[in-house]
């Protein structure tokens, strides 16, 4: 039986995801949570199939559920259902390890089409996403062969970096001098032919740098 958890913090949107949810996956049970507190303890509790995960939550954003759940369970499949469709969202939910990004104003048919896909390995992305996913990549992608022969350290700034932590973070983390992060940041991005910490993110995650830092906590 799949094991689906539902984050998310209106109540007329939680039944409304459990009957698409059910909708798509056979002899499914369904727990529905409205807070991130609520989410790690269900979490502690529980081994779950799917998640479906709103990034507003009252007390905290979503992505940090995600990310509980990655931790706890690498082979889960974390989607993002939301209303909001902007760059910064969609790349750090990507980023965080989420194999789908619903927005809710799609009808509830095409929700479970999308869902249903999830099984054979097919992302569950709205077309909308998927449309400003490529368009992103297209107008912010190398212009050049990029040269991914990044050092160790490198690597480790991009795990960090990819995980949302500032420069100084950074440096604390790794007991450097600031200056030395900027650095290492600055060689990054040439190598990885990008010009922004959004794009870092993608390159962490699509790479599994991620690993780096999450080894060393």
């Amino acid at each position: 039986m799949t094991k689906i958890l539902i984050v998310e913090d209106i109540l007329e949107t939680q039944i409304w995801l459990s009957e698409i949810a059910s909708a798509a996956f056979d002899q499914c049970e369904i727990d529905m949570v409205a807070s991130v507190k609520a989410a790690t303890l269900a979490i502690n509790q529980n081994d779950y199939d799917i998640a479906l995960i709103d990034i507003g939550l009252p007390d905290g954003s979503g992505l940090d559920v995600l990310r509980k759940l990655k931790s706890r369970n690498p082979d889960i499949i974390c989607i993002v259902t939301t209303v909001m469709g902007d760059d910064a969202h969609i790349v750090a939910a990507l980023s965080a390890g989420a194999q789908g990004y619903l927005l809710k104003e799609q009808d509830a048919d095409m929700l479970v089409k999308q869902l249903k896909q999830v099984s054979s390995g097919v992302p569950a992305l709205s077309p909308s996403i998927a449309r400003r996913i490529m368009t992103h990549f297209r107008l912010t992608g190398p212009v050049a062969e990029p040269d991914g022969n990044l050092t160790f350290r490198e690597q480790e700034v991009l795990a960090l970096i990819g995980k949302g932590m500032r420069n100084i973070d950074v440096a604390n983390d790794l007991g450097l001098a600031v200056t030395t992060v900027a650095s290492h940041i600055k060689s990054i991005y040439r190598k990885l032919g990008i010009s922004s910490r959004a794009e870092a993110s993608w390159h962490a995650s699509q790479i599994g740098f991620t690993d780096i830092s999450t080894a060393k906590e």
